[in-house]
């Protein structure tokens, strides 16, 4: 089967390697997409810098895995061939408190591994998984909804949830990549007042209103005028010290700030801007299995099509085209998919 892989210095390899084979507990999933994410070119396509949980250990690439079971390893239940399914992008020790409450992202078990970046992924034909890393995909989605899923809106709606979004709020949202974009859109199906959002990049702001995920757009600049009193909540996707201090800057008094995006340093009077603020501020790390299966349920409910936000889609073969534009940081989310991903 074909696979792409992350060598580094912006490039992307790819190799035929053998089928795997489901052990006991294990399913083989045929792939039909799987969207690139900010955090792999961050951290593996431009250079391999990442360390602990984001220690890339040249395995395929692609965490953002969705497609149909093909084979069933022995002892698996809930599950047969042809079911569509959405993969959690992180297998962990299954015992600890974290794993427990489904948030297998924050195992610190030797044994917790990331696909794509501790195990093979899902840039493949064929992706091998553990059965518990999987979640129904509803028939209303397609299979790039799923991919979409896997990560993107479910980080974004794990941090909308930290918030508790509803119709009280006026939510600002800084960085208009992907995340950001499912940010807006969760946001607004939750109820929220009023969303603006905050982006350098006039290519992301123009696409941000026209799929309806922001009320307004701001390079930045016109912040005051835009929430003269503050946002009631915030959530921060750029993942750059600059996007960070403006969420926690142009939130109101006792409002809430959820820091999502990875990276970045932040230095910011703590004194003036949090505790005399009186804000609340979440670091919100991906999300849980029970809340992406919820998620799930309200996508389907919302009638909302994460794959919204994907502008481009690639073949496998195509794969280093598609990382090329992803890494422009112009575009909305770029997809890798196969035949059939409907």
């Amino acid at each position: 089967m074909k696979a792409a892989y992350l060598p580094g210095n912006r490039t992307v390899a790819i190799h035929e390697i053998d089928t795997p084979r489901p052990g006991p507990g294990q399913i083989l999933v045929r792939m039909r997409a799987s969207t690139i994410c900010g955090s792999d070119l961050r951290a593996i396509y431009r250079e391999h810098l990442g360390e602990g949980p984001e220690g890339y250990q040249n395995v395929v690439a692609g965490h953002e895995p969705c497609g149909e079971v093909a084979e069933i390893g022995s002892g698996v239940e809930g599950f047969a061939p042809g079911d569509r399914v959405v993969v959690y992008h992180i297998s962990g020790c299954g015992q600890c408190d974290d794993c427990r409450r489904g948030y297998q992202i924050s195992c610190t078990s030797p044994r917790r591994a990331a696909y794509g970046w501790q195990r093979d992924g899902g840039h493949a034909d064929f992706l091998l998984t553990e059965a518990r890393d999987l979640l129904h995909l509803p028939a209303s989605l397609t299979f790039l909804d799923g991919a979409c899923v896997a990560c993107g809106f479910g980080t974004a709606y794990e941090a909308l949830c930290r918030l508790n979004i509803s119709g009280r709020d006026r939510v600002l949202v800084v960085g208009l990549g992907p995340v950001g974009l499912a940010v807006g859109l969760l946001a607004r199906e939750m109820g929220a007042t009023s969303i603006v959002g905050v982006d350098p990049s006039s290519e992301r702001r123009a696409l941000a209103i026209q799929l309806g995920a922001v009320s307004d757009v701001s390079d930045g600049s016109d912040l005051e005028t835009l929430l003269p009193v503050g946002a009631d909540a915030a959530v921060d996707c750029s993942g750059a010290g600059a996007g960070q201090l403006s969420a926690i800057q142009n939130t109101r008094r006792w409002g809430r700030v959820a820091l999502v995006g990875e990276g970045g340093q932040l230095s910011v009077d703590v004194s003036a801007n949090i505790i005399h603020q009186q804000l609340t501020i979440f670091g919100s790390w991906v999300s849980s299995t029970i809340r992406m299966a919820e998620l799930l349920d309200r996508l389907d409910h919302w009638k909302l099509h994460p794959s919204v936000v994907v502008t481009q889609n690639f073949s496998i073969d195509q794969a280093a085209d598609a990382y090329a534009l992803a890494d422009s940081g112009v575009t909305g989310k770029v997809g890798i998919v196969w035949p059939e991903a409907s």
